[in-house]
């Protein structure tokens, strides 16, 4: 396997955390690692073989405490209790505070949050593309996790569409801005093309993040589409899926 590692410096040791990337699985075609190799996908909603999924995601449980609490993802706001997730349930979040429980969030192009408090005593992931990221699925993820008792939260953003690339309409601003108007500082204007932006997921997200007091944030600094390590739904349509993952040992 192919994997990400977070730059996350002042994660607790008793956390672990990381993001798979496309290389160093089964999959074929578009779900490929790009270069004719074997492909990573670990998403069964993606039209890929069956039993090249089963086998990509039985790789990613052997070197993880416990098999991930998959989701159904919905671009909605809802959060799981990772501990108790049966049957890949609705919902774009999720959280865990007791360890082997391991959460998990699949992208191609949307932004994967992971977050844990200073103690290591609660984590989460977020599912958060702008639709979950306009709904306040960042802040539900939070609220959670401090209805568990967490203290001061931080959090690593990973692989997204980066903000040279990520394309949109005036609604996915006026989205942002009925919430907080100067995200738009977040768009920049596209010359030539009324009501088209390129939009900064990034920084969508920090903004979000340090509404409800999460300032300690690292990652971001990736792009989906530009770079082949990755699976993207806007560069390539028919594609597989990463997984970013986060647990208590």
């Amino acid at each position: 396997m192919e994997l990400l590692i977070p730059d996350w410096t002042d994660i607790p040791a008793n956390v672990g955390a990381l993001s798979t990337l496309r290389g160093g699985g089964f999959s074929h075609g578009a779900y490929d690692d790009g270069h004719g190799g074997g492909g990573l996908n670990l998403g069964v909603h993606v039209q890929d073989e069956p039993a090249h999924v089963q086998r990509n995601r039985t790789l990613l449980r052997s070197i993880l405490p416990a098999e991930p609490s998959w989701l159904t993802q919905v671009h909605g706001v809802s959060v799981a209790d990772a501990a108790k997730v049966q049957g890949a349930p609705d919902a774009d979040a999720c959280i865990a505070s007791e360890p082997g429980a391991v959460c998990v969030i699949m992208t191609a192009d949307c932004l994967p949050v992971l977050l844990c408090d200073a103690a290591g005593s609660v984590v989460g992931a977020a599912h958060a593309g702008w639709r979950g990221l306009a709904g306040g699925v960042l802040e539900n993820t939070v609220s959670a996790m401090r209805d568990r008792g967490a203290g001061e939260i931080s959090a690593w953003l990973g692989p997204a569409i980066g903000p040279q690339q990520f394309e949109v309409g005036q609604d996915v601003l006026e989205a942002f801005a009925v919430h907080d108007d100067a995200t738009r500082s977040a768009f920049a204007a596209i010359a030539g093309r009324e009501g088209k932006y390129l939009a900064d997921i990034y920084q969508l997200a920090r903004r979000r993040l340090a509404q409800v007091g999460v300032q300690r944030v690292t990652g971001g600094g990736f792009c989906t589409v530009t770079d082949s390590r990755f699976y993207s739904y806007r560069r390539d349509k028919q594609t597989g899926r990463m997984a970013s993952l986060i647990w208590l040992r």
